[in-house]
């Protein structure tokens, strides 16, 4: 008994060091999630942690929408999302690096997602979203904001594409280096112009639904 509490409390004292030294290194500098660690992010124990099918559900994916995922990293979400949508939807995975995209195309590549014919990767900017005005169903980002320097802009882009009430949903993790308050991802969605529309979860994961009005 002994042991496991100090096995725990040595978990828990490199969680608080990881912490300090991952949120001082984000004030100094902006990174966007390196690519070595997108095996992690699309793991087994992420998925214990936020499980695909609370985000999708809290997030209002439906059958047959058009669904874009910012900041889809190496496909942790965006397969289960695609199955959500099914034949008759789109998932469109958008992101900044091109070595993300490269293992999503080969998580792809697996025998278990070769079914999925529904996803188009995409390379760019949260800034320059490359869909007609008023296009999408749909947009979704997780633990993704936080990371964007310019989130107003990014924001307003989003808006730009989503159609006259659509969705915007913003789901983060309390372990996150970049981890905000709801309070603040409520502020940065209504300073863009969104109409909050629901809450989820609480302070050790959340997401915040918001309404193209």
């Amino acid at each position: 008994m002994i042991i496991v509490i100090r096995i725990l409390l040595v978990i828990f004292v490199f969680f608080i060091l990881w912490q300090i030294v991952a949120r001082f290194a984000k004030i100094l500098f902006y990174f966007p999630a390196p690519a070595f660690m997108g095996p992690l992010f699309d793991s087994v124990l992420r998925r214990k942690i936020q499980p695909p099918g609370i985000v999708i559900e809290r997030s209002g994916i439906k059958e047959g929408m058009h669904v874009l995922e910012v900041g889809c990293g190496s496909g942790a979400f965006t397969t289960n999302v695609a199955r959500a949508v099914g034949k008759k939807g789109k998932v469109y995975a958008l992101d900044i690096q091109q070595k993300m995209l490269q293992q999503f195309e080969n998580k792809l590549s697996q025998p278990e997602n070769q079914d999925l014919k529904n996803i188009e990767l995409i390379k760019s900017s949260a800034y320059e979203l490359p869909f007609d005005d008023n296009s999408l169903d749909l947009v979704y980002m997780v633990t993704v904001l936080p990371e964007v320097p310019d989130k107003h802009r990014a924001l307003q882009e989003v808006k730009r594409v989503l159609k006259i009430g659509g969705s915007l949903s913003l789901t983060e993790l309390l372990i996150d280096p970049d981890y905000p308050l709801k309070s603040t991802t409520i502020k940065a969605g209504e300073k863009a112009g969104f109409v909050l529309d629901e809450l989820f979860g609480n302070i050790w994961n959340y997401t915040v639904r918001f309404k193209k009005p």
